[in-house]
């Protein structure tokens, strides 16, 4: 019996289907900017703001920011 190899894709989600790479992580560093401010600019937090804000893009879930 010969093992035939399989081909898998995998695909990004986002937001926004048509939404580019820079576009998406230009929301995240918008969002994680405002985590930064609503916790009174307080340094040493930059990695938790940057995955709270990623997570909030890929659910759905963050505030809406002024451009």
């Amino acid at each position: 019996m010969a093992l035939t190899p399989t081909t898998t894709t995998t695909s990004r989600a986002t937001s926004r289907p048509t939404e580019s790479t820079g576009e998406l992580q230009e929301r995240i560093r918008r969002r994680a900017y405002e985590l930064y401010e609503q916790r009174g600019k307080t340094a040493g937090h930059e990695m938790d703001d940057w995955l709270q804000a990623e997570l909030e893009m890929a659910h759905g879930t963050s505030n809406k920011i002024a451009a």
